[in-house]
């Protein structure tokens, strides 16, 4: 019997084992340095409460995709117990189960993003609304209105991330609501990173499909599935957040006859110059341990993958080892008094702000985006009615000074924003935790201009699949992730051609912001 060894419990590594046990007779051992499923797409409870981390909306226009997610949670038949005590209108599977009787099921919701910005609320992506207007005053918009007009007609030569969406919004635009947002982010100016994160993360967007979208989608002649992502209105969430779905995958895996080793730190390969025959773990002891391997499908960090590997080229070895990536930390807080209050038509509890998430453009915050849970799922905070679990969402490089404050002193950096954002007082937190995750984002920037060289190293290996965000340097959304984890397994079946795995995604098609 044949065996691949997985690297990466995240989800392009269990929907790989997955499909693997669904459709071979390949045996998959999962080897994942965390204690538990999800990779950066898990949810984290603390005292009864979860919290995503980054916030992870299921949508796809991957019918494939689509139906792999009802087959593990099927479509709500009723509305969740917001939806149902605030009368709001959602729409549900005629044969779905009912979330107040079972905790499988997934949820429908609605959709809602916007950008904070001169402590007033604008559309995400920004529409010249009347709301818009009114926000930006008449001169800049008629400034920012001259300026789109004027990318239109005289197009830059794209050579990096600010020529793409200055092309696409028009330098006034791009200068308002992108170009220090993005510098938040990434830790550089965007004329510093590559079109290709654009080309990644927005792709066929612009300020035209957005003011076309403002105007059907109210008359109901738009679908989802034609939207740009970044347009959607509803989309697909488990009950008890992102990471009860890899949960239950992990579970069908084991199940099925897979294995998923957790506290297993793959630190080496055993490899000659066209396959890799031996994976080296720190297994939950502590221990070295050698798994033999027929394949290896990974998903962990290029560089932490390249650095294992044995007789690497000098140069490759180089470009791998400084490969860009950016942290990310969460500051959580559960509150029983929310100030930001509700200026829209959607019902919510306490008139609280609607939004699942708010991107903080203020250049005196230094969080950039705030995530509220209520919003995404009741089930996720103990006491959804009276009480609000938000997080504030930092951006930040292993070793910076950002990355190396103790968890007292970021709690702090949080207080410091959300007294700044008049979101509460300190006295109304009742709870409140932070989290690191390493290497969350790869980046386009550095001597990512040489990943060709490392991805045509690494494809020399007969047996090694790259999948997912980190396995790929990719910046996937969790669908594309997923498809990499499918399209590997395929790969390995059918003895198809590997461009095929790196070629996920790259069609421009859609994209979530």
């Amino acid at each position: 019997m044949k065996k691949a060894v997985i690297i990466g419990a995240g989800p392009a590594g269990l929907t790989a084992a997955y499909e693997m046990l669904k459709t071979t007779d390949i045996i998959p051992v999962i080897a994942e340095e965390s204690d538990s499923a999800g990779g950066i797409s898990r949810t984290v409870f603390y005292n009864g409460n979860g919290i995503d981390l980054g916030g992870h909306r299921l949508f796809s226009k991957s019918q494939e995709i689509l139906d792999l997610w009802e087959e593990l949670l099927p479509l709500q038949g009723k509305p969740p117990i917001d939806d149902k005590l605030l009368k709001r209108e959602i729409t549900v599977s005629e044969n779905g189960p009912d979330p107040d009787e079972t905790d499988i099921v997934m949820l429908k919701r609605h959709r809602l993003s916007r950008i904070y910005y001169l402590r007033k609320f604008f559309d995400y992506p920004i529409s010249m609304s009347l709301k818009t207007v009114l926000n930006m005053g008449i001169l800049r918009t008629a400034k920012a209105g001259f300026s789109y007009i004027k990318s239109c007609f005289i197009k830059r030569e794209e050579k990096s991330l600010e020529d793409f969406m200055i092309n696409r919004f028009g330098k006034v635009l791009y200068e308002t609501f992108f170009e220090k947002y993005t510098q938040k982010v990434w830790g550089l100016h965007p004329k510093d990173i590559s079109k290709e994160w654009g080309e990644q993360r927005i792709k066929g967007l612009s300020l035209m499909k957005a003011v076309i979208n403002a105007i059907l989608s109210p008359l109901h002649l738009i679908s989802n599935k034609n939207r740009e992502t970044t347009l959607i209105d509803e989309f697909f969430y488990p009950k008890y957040g992102c990471g009860q779905l890899w949960n239950i995958m992990a579970d069908k895996i084991r199940e099925m006859g897979g294995e998923i080793r957790f506290n297993s730190k793959v630190v080496g390969f055993e490899n000659d110059s066209e396959t890799i025959n031996k994976v080296i773990i720190l297994n939950a002891d502590g221990e070295r341990e050698l798994l033999d391997c027929d394949y290896i499908i990974s998903s962990m960090p290029v560089k932490d993958l390249v650095s294992g590997l044995q007789n690497v080229p000098e140069t490759v070895e180089k470009f791998a080892f400084n490969l860009p990536y950016r942290d990310y930390i969460l500051a959580g807080f559960y509150l029983d008094k929310f100030n930001l209050k509700n200026n829209t038509r959607i019902k919510t509890f306490n008139n609280i702000c609607p939004d699942n998430w708010i991107y903080l453009q203020e250049d005196d915050i230094t969080a950039g985006r705030l995530q509220i849970m209520n919003n995404w799922s009741p089930y996720l905070v103990k006491d959804f009615k009276e009480k609000v679990f938000i997080s504030l969402e930092y951006f930040a490089s292993e070793g910076d000074e950002l990355w190396e404050k103790s968890e007292g002193e970021m709690l702090e950096v949080a207080v410091k924003d959300i007294k700044a954002l008049n979101l509460t007082e300190e006295e109304h937190i009742l709870d409140k935790v932070v989290i690191k995750v390493k290497k969350a984002y790869p980046a386009y920037f550095g001597v990512y201009s040489e990943f060709d060289k490392v991805k045509e190293f690494l494809n020399g290996f007969k047996n090694l699949y790259c999948i997912g965000r980190n396995g790929q340097h990719k910046y996937n959304n969790m669908d594309h992730s997923m498809l990499s984890g499918i399209e590997a397994v395929r790969i390995i079946k059918n003895g198809l051609n590997k461009d095929i795995l790196w070629d996920v995604n790259t069609e421009k098609e859609y994209h979530e912001g």
